[in-house]
């Protein structure tokens, strides 16, 4: 895919993995529109990003099939067209299963679970016209089971699943589907602050370094699940 002028919409993107995944896109050459909850606070992201012809704030709720509709409208109206998708929102709460609330239980699946449904549903029109790429955020929850992870397990395996099944749905459309499933990132999430400490995790831009590579990727191959994890583990 050249990338010059394509167009991406990147879910969560105000910080984290989704803010390192825009930046490294904006500097391949690409137009960007990033969302999240608080409109306030993706203006913000987008400012820091800089390029302000090439970049778009939205305020939406991925758990709102609605409000990705219109972030999708949003994007066509401005730049036309809707060539790579993110999926990336989540939220994250850890808790003994006999301790975990029915709050927390159904914010993390009408947030990461809900939400790569509503993204997908909301553009997959556009994706086909574009011929483009769609990508959800997993994560290796998504393949390992953890103690006081079943809220969060449970999602991200069925974001696993969900995206592989779509994949074999939407590549008769020449849409591409995949799935990047990282361990440790240093990003905000789950209230973390990143810290010097955290050098050894993956950052978030290697994700958007590897988003890259996925998009430079020969189109008669997929990779339509990427595992990636730190090089080495923190010591302890």
């Amino acid at each position: 895919m050249d990338l010059v002028g394509k167009v991406a919409y990147i879910t969560g993107g105000s910080k984290g993995i989704g803010y390192g995944v825009a930046k490294k896109l904006l500097q391949a050459g690409m137009k960007v529109a990033i969302s999240g909850r608080t409109l306030e606070t993706v203006q913000q992201a987008a400012e820091k990003l800089g390029k302000t012809d090439k970049v778009l704030a939205i305020a939406s709720d991925v758990s709102k099939h609605g409000d990705e509709k219109k972030a999708v409208a949003q994007i066509l109206a401005k730049w036309g067209t809707l060539d790579v998708v993110l999926a990336n929102a989540g939220v994250g709460h850890f808790a003994p299963i006999d301790e975990m609330s029915d709050a927390q239980w159904h914010a993390m699946i009408n947030t990461n679970l809900n939400g790569v449904f509503h993204t997908l549903k909301a553009s997959v029109e556009a994706l086909k016209k574009s011929k483009g790429y769609y990508i959800s955020l997993a994560s290796l929850a998504g393949t390992n089971f953890f103690a006081n992870g079943a809220g969060y397990n449970a999602t991200k395996f069925g974001v696993v699943g969900f995206t592989q099944a779509a994949m074999l749905d939407l590549r008769q459309y020449d849409i591409k589907v995949s799935t990047i499933m990282p361990g440790s990132v240093a990003t905000h999430f789950n209230d973390h602050e990143p810290s010097p400490e955290d050098a050894w995790k993956i950052q978030p831009e290697d994700i958007g370094d590897l988003v890259l590579n996925l998009l430079h990727m020969n189109p008669r191959t997929l990779p339509s699940k990427i595992e990636v994890r730190p090089t080495r583990p923190d010591k302890k």
